[in-house]
Protein backbone atom coordinates (compact mmCIF):
# COMPACT_ATOMS: atom_id res chain seq x y z
CA UNK A 1 0.00 0.00 0.00
CA UNK A 2 1.46 3.41 -0.96
CA UNK A 3 2.24 5.38 2.16
CA UNK A 4 0.64 8.44 0.58
CA UNK A 5 -2.74 6.75 0.10
CA UNK A 6 -4.66 7.59 3.27
CA UNK A 7 -7.75 5.67 2.15
CA UNK A 8 -5.70 2.53 1.54
CA UNK A 9 -4.01 2.78 4.94
CA UNK A 10 -7.43 3.03 6.58
CA UNK A 11 -8.95 0.25 4.48
CA UNK A 12 -6.10 -2.05 5.55
CA UNK A 13 -7.73 -2.29 8.98
CA UNK A 14 -10.62 -4.24 7.42
CA UNK A 15 -8.94 -6.39 4.77
CA UNK A 16 -8.80 -10.21 5.20
CA UNK A 17 -5.03 -10.21 4.71
CA UNK A 18 -2.35 -11.77 6.92
CA UNK A 19 0.12 -8.93 6.40
CA UNK A 20 0.13 -5.39 5.12
CA UNK A 21 3.17 -3.74 3.56
CA UNK A 22 3.15 0.04 3.71
CA UNK A 23 5.34 1.23 0.87
CA UNK A 24 7.76 4.14 0.88
CA UNK A 25 9.60 2.97 -2.25
CA UNK A 26 8.34 2.19 -5.77
CA UNK A 27 4.72 3.23 -5.22
CA UNK A 28 5.71 6.72 -4.04
CA UNK A 29 6.95 9.57 -6.24
CA UNK A 30 10.24 11.25 -5.19
CA UNK A 31 8.55 14.48 -4.16
CA UNK A 32 6.11 12.57 -1.92
CA UNK A 33 8.63 10.49 0.05
CA UNK A 34 8.44 12.62 3.20
CA UNK A 35 4.64 12.65 3.10
CA UNK A 36 4.54 8.85 2.71
CA UNK A 37 6.88 8.34 5.65
CA UNK A 38 4.86 10.66 7.89
CA UNK A 39 1.47 9.22 6.98
CA UNK A 40 2.70 5.64 7.40
CA UNK A 41 4.05 6.25 10.89
CA UNK A 42 0.86 8.09 11.87
CA UNK A 43 -1.29 5.21 10.64
CA UNK A 44 0.74 2.67 12.60
CA UNK A 45 0.62 4.68 15.78
CA UNK A 46 -3.14 5.05 15.41
CA UNK A 47 -3.36 1.24 15.37
CA UNK A 48 -6.46 -0.77 14.66
CA UNK A 49 -4.85 -3.41 12.41
CA UNK A 50 -5.71 -6.31 14.71
CA UNK A 51 -3.78 -9.53 14.11
CA UNK A 52 -2.44 -8.30 10.77
CA UNK A 53 1.32 -8.11 10.58
CA UNK A 54 2.27 -4.62 9.41
CA UNK A 55 5.58 -4.15 7.60
CA UNK A 56 7.14 -1.04 6.08
CA UNK A 57 9.14 -1.18 2.86
CA UNK A 58 11.81 1.50 2.89
CA UNK A 59 13.72 3.03 0.01
CA UNK A 60 16.84 1.22 -1.14
CA UNK A 61 20.04 1.75 0.86
CA UNK A 62 22.08 4.48 -0.78
CA UNK A 63 19.08 6.56 -1.84
CA UNK A 64 18.57 10.01 -0.26
CA UNK A 65 15.65 8.73 1.82
CA UNK A 66 16.81 5.42 3.24
CA UNK A 67 18.55 6.68 6.41
CA UNK A 68 15.52 8.67 7.54
CA UNK A 69 13.23 5.81 6.53
CA UNK A 70 15.09 3.39 8.80
CA UNK A 71 14.99 5.81 11.73
CA UNK A 72 11.25 6.33 11.27
CA UNK A 73 10.53 2.61 11.02
CA UNK A 74 12.59 1.90 14.14
CA UNK A 75 10.29 4.08 16.25
CA UNK A 76 7.05 3.32 14.42
CA UNK A 77 5.98 0.15 16.20
CA UNK A 78 5.88 -1.78 12.91
CA UNK A 79 6.12 -5.58 12.98
CA UNK A 80 9.02 -5.54 10.55
CA UNK A 81 10.98 -3.69 7.91
CA UNK A 82 11.19 -4.68 4.24
CA UNK A 83 14.49 -3.98 2.46
CA UNK A 84 14.31 -3.78 -1.34
CA UNK A 85 16.91 -5.14 -3.74
CA UNK A 86 19.08 -6.91 -1.17
CA UNK A 87 22.24 -8.32 -2.76
CA UNK A 88 24.66 -8.89 0.11
CA UNK A 89 24.66 -9.44 3.89
CA UNK A 90 26.78 -6.33 4.51
CA UNK A 91 23.95 -3.94 3.67
CA UNK A 92 21.63 -5.98 5.87
CA UNK A 93 24.06 -5.73 8.77
CA UNK A 94 24.24 -1.94 8.43
CA UNK A 95 20.47 -1.64 8.47
CA UNK A 96 20.19 -3.86 11.54
CA UNK A 97 22.73 -1.68 13.33
CA UNK A 98 20.72 1.41 12.46
CA UNK A 99 17.52 -0.23 13.73
CA UNK A 100 19.22 -1.16 16.99
CA UNK A 101 20.49 2.39 17.40
CA UNK A 102 16.92 3.59 16.89
CA UNK A 103 15.59 1.34 19.65
CA UNK A 104 14.27 -1.51 17.45
CA UNK A 105 16.61 -4.19 18.76
CA UNK A 106 14.50 -7.18 17.75
CA UNK A 107 12.51 -5.90 14.76
CA UNK A 108 12.41 -8.59 12.04
CA UNK A 109 13.98 -7.74 8.69
CA UNK A 110 12.45 -8.96 5.43
CA UNK A 111 14.68 -9.04 2.36
CA UNK A 112 13.40 -8.56 -1.16
CA UNK A 113 15.25 -10.67 -3.71
CA UNK A 114 14.70 -8.94 -7.05
CA UNK A 115 18.00 -8.85 -8.92
CA UNK A 116 20.11 -11.60 -10.53
CA UNK A 117 22.86 -11.06 -7.96
CA UNK A 118 20.31 -11.20 -5.15
CA UNK A 119 19.05 -14.55 -6.42
CA UNK A 120 22.56 -15.99 -6.71
CA UNK A 121 23.28 -14.89 -3.14
CA UNK A 122 19.89 -15.87 -1.72
CA UNK A 123 21.37 -18.64 0.44
CA UNK A 124 23.98 -16.32 1.94
CA UNK A 125 21.38 -13.62 2.59
CA UNK A 126 18.87 -16.07 4.09
CA UNK A 127 21.41 -17.40 6.60
CA UNK A 128 23.12 -14.11 7.42
CA UNK A 129 20.93 -12.84 10.24
CA UNK A 130 18.95 -14.19 13.19
CA UNK A 131 16.55 -11.28 12.72
CA UNK A 132 15.57 -12.31 9.22
CA UNK A 133 11.79 -12.58 9.03
CA UNK A 134 11.78 -13.96 5.53
CA UNK A 135 12.41 -13.45 1.83
CA UNK A 136 10.13 -11.78 -0.71
CA UNK A 137 10.77 -12.50 -4.37
CA UNK A 138 10.35 -9.27 -6.34
CA UNK A 139 9.40 -10.83 -9.66
CA UNK A 140 8.65 -7.55 -11.45
CA UNK A 141 12.13 -6.07 -11.09
CA UNK A 142 13.70 -9.50 -11.47
CA UNK A 143 11.95 -10.16 -14.79
CA UNK A 144 13.05 -6.76 -16.04
CA UNK A 145 16.66 -7.38 -15.01
CA UNK A 146 16.62 -10.82 -16.61
CA UNK A 147 15.02 -9.46 -19.81
CA UNK A 148 12.40 -12.16 -19.20
CA UNK A 149 8.75 -12.17 -20.24
CA UNK A 150 5.74 -12.38 -17.93
CA UNK A 151 4.13 -15.54 -19.26
CA UNK A 152 1.01 -17.29 -17.96
CA UNK A 153 2.98 -20.37 -16.85
CA UNK A 154 5.82 -18.22 -15.44
CA UNK A 155 8.38 -20.58 -16.91
CA UNK A 156 11.01 -17.80 -17.26
CA UNK A 157 10.82 -17.18 -13.50
CA UNK A 158 10.80 -20.75 -12.22
CA UNK A 159 14.59 -21.20 -11.88
CA UNK A 160 14.85 -18.05 -9.75
CA UNK A 161 11.74 -18.85 -7.73
CA UNK A 162 12.97 -22.37 -7.07
CA UNK A 163 16.43 -21.26 -5.98
CA UNK A 164 15.05 -18.64 -3.59
CA UNK A 165 12.64 -21.22 -2.18
CA UNK A 166 15.51 -23.64 -1.54
CA UNK A 167 17.47 -20.89 0.22
CA UNK A 168 14.54 -19.98 2.48
CA UNK A 169 13.78 -23.57 3.42
CA UNK A 170 17.46 -24.30 4.12
CA UNK A 171 17.55 -21.28 6.43
CA UNK A 172 14.20 -22.07 8.03
CA UNK A 173 12.59 -18.72 7.16
CA UNK A 174 9.36 -17.78 5.41
CA UNK A 175 9.24 -16.86 1.73
CA UNK A 176 6.60 -14.99 -0.27
CA UNK A 177 5.96 -15.23 -4.01
CA UNK A 178 5.97 -12.14 -6.22
CA UNK A 179 3.06 -9.98 -7.39
CA UNK A 180 0.67 -10.50 -10.30
CA UNK A 181 0.54 -7.24 -12.22
CA UNK A 182 -2.63 -7.65 -14.32
CA UNK A 183 -5.49 -6.67 -12.01
CA UNK A 184 -8.14 -7.82 -14.50
CA UNK A 185 -6.61 -11.27 -15.03
CA UNK A 186 -8.36 -13.17 -12.26
CA UNK A 187 -7.74 -16.57 -13.85
CA UNK A 188 -4.06 -15.83 -14.29
CA UNK A 189 -3.76 -14.66 -10.69
CA UNK A 190 -5.50 -17.78 -9.40
CA UNK A 191 -3.20 -20.00 -11.48
CA UNK A 192 -0.10 -18.17 -10.22
CA UNK A 193 -1.30 -18.50 -6.61
CA UNK A 194 -1.91 -22.24 -7.02
CA UNK A 195 1.49 -22.65 -8.64
CA UNK A 196 3.20 -20.78 -5.79
CA UNK A 197 1.38 -22.84 -3.17
CA UNK A 198 2.24 -26.08 -4.98
CA UNK A 199 5.90 -25.07 -5.14
CA UNK A 200 5.93 -24.51 -1.38
CA UNK A 201 5.73 -20.73 -0.96
CA UNK A 202 4.15 -19.47 2.26
CA UNK A 203 2.09 -16.79 0.56
CA UNK A 204 1.91 -14.25 -2.24
CA UNK A 205 2.43 -10.51 -2.30
CA UNK A 206 -0.53 -8.59 -3.71
CA UNK A 207 -1.10 -5.11 -5.11
CA UNK A 208 -4.88 -4.71 -4.82
CA UNK A 209 -7.56 -5.80 -2.33
CA UNK A 210 -9.47 -7.74 -5.00
CA UNK A 211 -6.49 -10.10 -5.27
CA UNK A 212 -6.80 -11.22 -1.65
CA UNK A 213 -9.58 -13.78 -2.07
CA UNK A 214 -7.85 -15.85 -4.79
CA UNK A 215 -4.61 -15.84 -2.79
CA UNK A 216 -6.34 -16.88 0.43
CA UNK A 217 -8.12 -19.67 -1.43
CA UNK A 218 -4.87 -21.03 -2.87
CA UNK A 219 -2.75 -20.82 0.26
CA UNK A 220 -5.36 -21.89 2.82
CA UNK A 221 -5.73 -25.61 3.59
CA UNK A 222 -8.92 -27.02 2.06
CA UNK A 223 -11.51 -28.73 4.31
CA UNK A 224 -10.52 -32.00 2.65
CA UNK A 225 -6.84 -31.45 3.45
CA UNK A 226 -7.68 -30.60 7.06
CA UNK A 227 -9.80 -33.73 7.44
CA UNK A 228 -7.09 -35.89 5.85
CA UNK A 229 -4.47 -34.43 8.18
CA UNK A 230 -6.55 -35.32 11.20
CA UNK A 231 -6.97 -38.87 9.90
CA UNK A 232 -3.23 -39.19 9.41
CA UNK A 233 -2.43 -37.98 12.91
CA UNK A 234 -5.03 -40.20 14.58
CA UNK A 235 -4.17 -43.33 12.56
CA UNK A 236 -0.43 -42.90 13.05
CA UNK A 237 -0.89 -42.38 16.80
CA UNK A 238 -2.89 -45.58 17.01
CA UNK A 239 -0.24 -47.47 15.01
CA UNK A 240 2.45 -46.08 17.28
CA UNK A 241 0.59 -47.32 20.35
CA UNK A 242 0.63 -50.77 18.74
CA UNK A 243 4.34 -50.57 18.10
CA UNK A 244 4.07 -49.97 14.36
CA UNK A 245 6.20 -47.29 12.72
CA UNK A 246 4.07 -46.87 9.61
CA UNK A 247 0.42 -47.18 8.70
CA UNK A 248 -1.50 -47.46 5.42
CA UNK A 249 -4.59 -45.27 4.93
CA UNK A 250 -6.69 -45.66 1.78
CA UNK A 251 -3.75 -47.41 0.15
CA UNK A 252 -1.29 -44.64 1.02
CA UNK A 253 1.75 -45.21 3.19
CA UNK A 254 1.93 -42.78 6.12
CA UNK A 255 5.23 -42.14 7.91
CA UNK A 256 6.54 -39.66 10.47
CA UNK A 257 7.25 -37.04 7.80
CA UNK A 258 3.59 -37.09 6.71
CA UNK A 259 2.48 -36.68 10.32
CA UNK A 260 4.78 -33.71 10.81
CA UNK A 261 3.38 -32.04 7.70
CA UNK A 262 -0.16 -32.79 8.88
CA UNK A 263 0.55 -31.02 12.17
CA UNK A 264 1.97 -28.05 10.22
CA UNK A 265 -1.16 -27.86 8.08
CA UNK A 266 -3.49 -28.00 11.08
CA UNK A 267 -1.50 -25.27 12.82
CA UNK A 268 -1.80 -23.14 9.69
CA UNK A 269 -5.55 -23.74 9.53
CA UNK A 270 -5.90 -22.83 13.22
CA UNK A 271 -4.01 -19.57 12.68
CA UNK A 272 -6.18 -18.71 9.68
CA UNK A 273 -9.36 -19.37 11.64
CA UNK A 274 -8.10 -17.16 14.47
CA UNK A 275 -7.52 -14.29 12.06
CA UNK A 276 -10.94 -14.78 10.48
CA UNK A 277 -12.60 -14.76 13.89
CA UNK A 278 -10.73 -11.61 14.89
Amino acid sequence: MPGTNVRALEKGRELPADSLVFDLEDAVAPDSKLEARTRTVEALRAGGYGRREVLIRINSPGTPWSTDDIAAVASSGADGIVIPKVEDPASLTRIESALTAGGARTMPVWCMIETPLGVLRAEIIATSSRRLGGLIVGTSDLANNLHASHTRDRMPMLPSLGYCLLAARAAGVAILDGVHLDLDDVDGLSAACRQGAEMGFDGKTLIHPKQIAPANAAFSPSPEAVAWSRRIIEAHAEADRQGQGVVVIDGKLVENLHVADAHRLLALDKAIQAIATD
